[in-house]
């Protein structure tokens, strides 16, 4: 059985910031309809960042999602129901909603109304076109997953190749290993994966001990 690292399907684009970008691609990635994932910063002006050297960026996550499967409006409520959008944070962690066209932007605009009719405390989180995405450095690509050599040497994925950007299974397995999804998701979908023996077990039991436990930096 062959891991299910591409998908070829149309897709879209999402682009949220939300904090800390490690557990926002582990959130995102388990997400059905969610075909990609990947961290970076975007929404500034300075050329090339660095995670030591972000300048007027954020810390974000791109997603390449099919939009048969998941809406962006579905994409926005994972975002508002996730972090807390009136916290005032640095420009690096900001609440942000990168849209990327004019029916994401007014879906962003609807749902950060209704925020607001929920909340006392102002919702500061910043709407912005998306700009130039500027991928994080290899380490930070899908970090949770990157914890679990035993995993990374399963699929045959290195830290320091496109291919762990690229990977369908690499971006459900970044969730599953902190249990985002949950047990019932991993069963459903783990032969179309190519998930079975003892790579099976070890995300299962990763997922039974982190279901429920939500997102973390």
């Amino acid at each position: 059985m062959s891991y299910l690292h591409n998908v070829d399907v149309p897709t879209k684009k999402a682009t949220f910031g939300m904090g800390c970008f490690w557990g926002v691609e582990s959130l995102f990635g388990a997400t059905k309809g969610v075909i990609r994932t990947r961290v970076g910063f975007t929404g500034g002006n300075k050329d090339s960042p660095v995670y030591k050297n972000l300048g007027d960026h954020t810390e974000a996550v791109e997603l390449d999602y099919d939009p048969n499967v998941v809406s962006y409006e579905d994409l926005l409520n994972i975002f508002w129901s996730n972090h807390d959008p009136s916290a005032r944070m640095s420009r690096q962690y900001a609440s942000a909603i990168f849209y990327h066209d004019g029916d994401q932007k007014t879906l962003a605009e609807k749902t950060l109304k209704e925020q607001e009719g929920k909340v006392r405390s102002p919702i500061v989180t910043m709407l912005a076109p998306a700009k130039e995405f500027y991928n994080a450095e290899d380490y930070h690509q899908k970090y949770r997953l990157q914890q679990h050599t035993f995993l990374m040497n399963s699929l045959q994925l290195k830290p320091k190749t496109k291919d762990l950007i690229q990977s369908h299974v690499a971006a459900r397995l970044n969730g599953y290993v902190v249990g985002f999804g949950g047990c019932k998701q991993l069963e459903e979908e783990a032969e179309k994966l190519g998930l079975s023996g003892k790579v099976l077990e070890y995300v299962r039991k990763l997922v039974t001990k982190y279901e429920g436990q939500g997102m973390s930096c």
